[in-house]
């Protein structure tokens, strides 16, 4: 069993000096227009600086349309390189593998947020988002290879297509949402086709040593274990993707589906045969033992997100202290503001994640 503090190598791109990848998350600190503030990078550098291996952005929109919440940071124009490639300096100044996150929110778009209708494999009365014709779900697929070239041009070390959390991709994978009578919708192989073209073709157009990944999750907006195990199996064993990102909602749980009951969620992932793909896990990574356990239970590394935004240095202080246990909440808006969170990023987790913080 590898070491928390031991490096890992991918196929492609640099290897990460320890197991600590920085999750993606959510932080409104972008314009409106998606380009990166001092706030961003504010939030970016500080954990660059403090033990992790590699840093993830929060998920960057790839067309107009795809903007899942206000102050997203973008890369749907070349007017975001600019600041990207800040970023990407910035992380790698630190010695750091950067990872842009690329996204679209589907119809989890407000249409006050974009002014217009948001988007979806198939129409949803539900959120009123739209179906997507042909030509845009093309378009769509030719928007996340652009937006990865982009990340390339700003100097990142690779890119993670979001395919959690309901969002645009996992609701091509949702039976429940997609509803597509076409090549994009029915059976599973139609249903993921979207994802593994648009991997062919970042493959296709970005230099060889790009690193590539994805993050998926196997529950709740109408996901089936199953059939994510299934995806998540075709993906390593394809070998186009870097490593695959399991965002678990909590790594020690059981399954929802009764019929996989009786052994964690993690296992169904960890067995799988995975080649030289890397398999890193989230979900309620709180403590240095709890961080430790992921990878004792097969992954290959771990994506702290609350722990990240509680403890900057949480790599250091796992390094520092075998019992180590993040803080218990709420904490002070103070506190947090010592922990690099904006003011923008203070009012989104007063408003999303309930008992955080005291504002």
């Amino acid at each position: 069993m590898p070491s928390l503090f031991e490096p890992m190598s991918f196929t492609r791109g640099p290897a990460m000096k320890n197991r600590f990848m920085l999750a993606p998350l959510t932080n409104t600190q972008s314009l409106d227009d998606g380009c990166i503030t001092e706030d961003d990078l504010h939030w970016i550098e500080m954990r660059a600086n403090s033990g992790f291996g590699s840093i993830m952005t929060a998920a960057a929109h790839v067309q107009a349309n795809g903007q899942g919440f206000p102050r997203q940071m973008g890369t749907f124009s070349d007017d975001h390189i600019e600041g990207l490639s800040r970023m990407a300096a910035l992380i790698k100044k630190h010695d750091c593998v950067s990872i842009l996150q690329l996204h679209h929110g589907g119809n989890r778009v407000s249409p006050e947020v974009i002014g217009g209708t948001p988007v979806c494999p198939s129409d949803d009365p539900e959120t009123g988002a739209r179906a997507l014709t042909s030509e845009e779900v093309v378009e769509l697929i030719e928007a996340f290879i652009l937006a990865a070239k982009r990340a390339e041009d700003a100097g990142f070390d690779g890119v993670e297509l979001h395919g959690a959390h309901g969002y645009m991709l996992s609701q091509f994978l949702s039976p429940e949402v997609n509803k597509r009578i076409d090549e994009y919708g029915g059976s599973l192989e139609n249903r993921s086709r979207i994802i593994f073209e648009i991997i062919e073709g970042i493959r296709a157009r970005c230099r060889p040593d790009f690193n590539l990944s994805i993050r998926l999750s196997p529950e709740r907006f109408g996901l089936r274990l199953a059939e994510i195990i299934e995806v998540a199996q075709r993906l390593m064993t394809e070998n186009n993707i870097d490593f695959l990102d399991m965002s678990l909602w909590n790594c020690f749980k059981e399954p929802e589906e009764k019929e996989f009951k009786g052994r964690s969620l993690m296992s169904y992932f960890t067995e799988l045969e995975r080649g030289n793909v890397k398999l890193g896990v989230a979900g309620k990574i709180k403590s240095s033992k709890a961080a430790a356990a992921c990878l004792e239970l097969g992954a290959d590394f771990i994506l702290p997100g609350r722990a990240a935004i509680l403890h900057h240095d949480f790599p250091l202080q796992v390094q520092a202290d075998a019992d180590f246990e993040i803080a218990g909440l709420p904490v002070s808006a103070d506190y947090l503001r010592g922990q690099g969170l904006s003011d923008n990023f203070l009012t989104y987790m007063n408003s999303n994640w309930r008992g955080f913080v005291n504002l």
